[in-house]
């Protein structure tokens, strides 16, 4: 499929999902235009429902991205203006939204009789309200651990030197730190992946995101990010400049450990993610595919 059709389905998608609540004073955001160029600032934000699939104990996971109009990072905690439901209004998002389109964030866990009531996430921001519903439809089901298109696996991602081998969606957070505003705190995390069939999966054309690689990508790559947190958060490794998100590739999939410094601009609770992906997808990013990234979020408690 060409990457103009993808995209244009991608957005759609995204477009389809939703509907919007009015609320007294609030403008009601209107859907942009697939190809519509994002905004400067005062734009809304967009809940997007990716995919659910079916767990071995019955349960279903549920995979959520968004859409910032935005071409800055906005900053919405939990509460009345980024909230879910039925129950309890923290499921789990972020607070850290950054630019763009960003699939397959974060995922939950529920069971067969919550997705049928149906779940909800709203986002309130820049006077607009944005509100999808989300369940058991037939029509988003997808494997996240399997494309069966060429048979390839999300990458294998460990958190710590004794942490459990990760793969796919993660919903739960996977660890969690201590750490003092302004000193470093050493971020472990090792990836590895297996080829399809002897063959290098490093080939141009074959994702569905082509038209936004400018080189050739590597092999397996882990990237971390901010994903909760009251201040700013700098990343910095080996051979590798401080930035809010960096990158550590591989020569091939044999992959191997990443030590990453993260330092914080101010105590409290953070959430940091962490993503590993292969040369299909952009490195830090997820895939309309529904497959196949693996994700893990860790947890970060910030003293002054």
């Amino acid at each position: 499929m060409h990457a103009f059709r993808r995209s244009v389905i991608a957005l759609t998608a995204v477009a389809a999902c939703l509907f919007i609540v009015g609320v007294a004073q609030a403008q009601i955001p209107r859907l942009p235009h697939p190809l519509e160029p994002t905004g400067a600032t005062g734009e809304a934000i967009w809940p997007a429902y990716e995919s659910w699939s079916r767990n071995a104990d019955g349960t279903l996971t549920l995979s959520l991205g968004y859409f910032n109009r935005n071409d800055e990072v906005v900053e919405i905690p939990i509460g009345a203006d980024n909230n879910m439901g039925p129950g309890d209004p923290d499921k789990g998002q972020p607070t850290h939204f950054l630019p763009g389109r960003h699939i397959g964030v974060f995922s939950i866990t529920v069971t067969e009789a919550e997705a049928e009531r149906k779940v909800t996430w709203a986002i309130r921001v820049n006077n607009q309200l944005s509100e999808i519903a989300f369940w058991q439809n037939p029509e988003y089901f997808a494997d996240p651990y399997l494309d069966a298109a060429n048979g390839n696996t999300p990458p294998l991602l460990t958190l710590g030197p004794d942490g459990d081998d990760l793969t796919g969606p993660t919903p739960d957070v996977a660890a969690s730190y201590t750490a003092t505003v302004g000193r470093p705190l050493t971020l472990l995390a090792s990836a590895a992946d297996k080829a399809l069939g002897g063959e290098s999966r490093a080939a141009d054309g074959d994702d569905d995101d082509a038209p936004r690689r400018r080189q050739r990508r590597p092999p397996l790559s882990v990237t971390w990010k901010k994903y909760r947190g009251p201040g700013e958060v700098t990343f910095v490794a080996d051979g590798i400049d401080a930035a809010a998100e960096l990158t550590h590739s591989f020569d091939d999939l044999a992959g191997g450990e990443t030590s990453t410094a993260v330092t914080f601009s101010e105590p409290g609770q953070y959430r940091l993610m962490v993503i590993g992906n292969d040369s299909t997808i952009a490195a830090g990013e997820g895939s309309t595919r529904q497959c196949c990234w693996t994700t893990a979020q860790v947890d970060v408690t910030v003293g002054p």
